[in-house]
């Protein structure tokens, strides 16, 4: 091979190595510039899906077709330079282009779904739970109902009781969409379980009572309740009577064991016979009759020390509280029939 030859493959070598670093710079420039940058910063969240076992290149290209990345291909090269692929984790997300591919490859990965928010206020029923679980879109209401009443889940569910009715603990949750309603009220009995404490458990069998007595009277109790501040008194007043083996005669229970009750109380349901009607059964009714909080938990298992064996409401959320049948009489007629 002549010098001149050699010569001339040398440079076309030069510039065939100057051609690729340059070729090779405009990459890595636009790749850092793609990784780090927004595609759009004024861009709002919208909703974005992982379906399980989507592929890459499925969720790059739905992407960019959202308008949340430029470029599917380059996002795709940054996944596997990350060897992220295989950590991309299905579920729904809050995605916006006005976060950089890094920051949305980073939520991808770390599985930050976005999250429903469900209440549940002290002294609401299974029933109403379940309707607001169904209104968060996480479950059917019959299929949390049916798991509430069936004996091997609540078996599994450690609670010593024919229904989950009491140890739904009432406070804020917050679920992702394909939460499994297994999961939802594990979630709730678990926490019930971290509230009512050791120490609770002890003081309830002090007393003389179960734990599910416990939860059967708080849950009578926050039912009862107007104005928080009357809990403990409120609690007395059952205590006393459970003592003195008078029958509890609590409104509450009786509306319980009617089967669509139409928000009336008639005297003819005072005389039902039911497990949960305490005008007629003596003693706690067959199991909770609402999920209480942690307020009527602790009344039922601390009440105030009084003599009161009776109440009325005063229509102003707050109760007269009476110790005779006779004073009770009078503050039924000053206070309900406004005589």
């Amino acid at each position: 091979m002549t010098k001149n030859k050699l010569k001339t493959l040398s440079i076309l070598f030069l510039i065939l190595i100057l051609f690729l670093l340059v070729v090779g710079g405009i990459l890595f420039f636009k790749m850092s510039s793609f990784i780090k940058a927004p595609f759009n910063p004024v861009a709002a969240e919208i909703i974005f899906n992982i379906d399980p076992g989507q592929s890459l290149k499925m969720i790059a290209r739905n992407l960019e077709k959202e308008s949340i990345i430029s470029n599917q291909t380059y996002f795709q090269l940054f996944v596997k330079f990350k060897k992220a692929g295989k950590k991309l984790q299905a579920g729904e997300y809050l995605l916006s282009a006005s976060k950089s591919p890094e920051q949305i490859l980073g939520i991808l990965v770390k599985g930050k779904v976005k999250l429903y928010r469900i209440t549940i206020v002290e002294g609401r029923t299974i029933k109403e739970i379940a309707q607001s679980v169904e209104a968060a879109g996480l479950c059917t209401e019959a299929e949390f109902l049916a798991l509430c009443h069936d004996p091997s889940f609540i078996l599994f569910s450690g609670i010593k009781s024919t229904s989950l009715e009491g140890y739904l603990f009432p406070d804020t949750y917050f679920f992702p969409r394909h939460t499994s309603c297994e999961h939802v009220i594990t979630t709730m009995v678990e926490h019930f379980k971290t509230v009512f404490s050791d120490d609770w458990r002890i003081r309830a069998e002090m007393m003389g009572f179960t734990v599910h007595d416990i939860v059967t009277l708080a849950s009578i109790i926050e039912k009862e309740t107007g104005d928080a501040s009357e809990r403990p008194i409120i609690s007395s007043v059952f205590h006393n009577r459970l003592k003195k083996n008078m029958r509890l005669e609590s409104d509450p229970t009786v509306i319980y064991g009617i089967k669509d009750f139409d928000g009336n109380i008639k005297r003819k349901h005072l005389k039902m016979i039911t497990p949960y009607n305490t005008y007629q059964i003596t003693g706690l009714p067959a199991g909770p009759i609402a999920n209480p909080g942690a307020l009527s938990l602790k009344a039922a298992l601390y009440p105030d020390q009084t003599e009161y064996l009776f109440f009325v409401s005063k229509k102003d959320t707050t109760h007269k509280f009476s110790k005779t049948i006779q004073e009770h009489n009078l503050a039924v007629k000053k206070f309900q029939l406004r005589q």
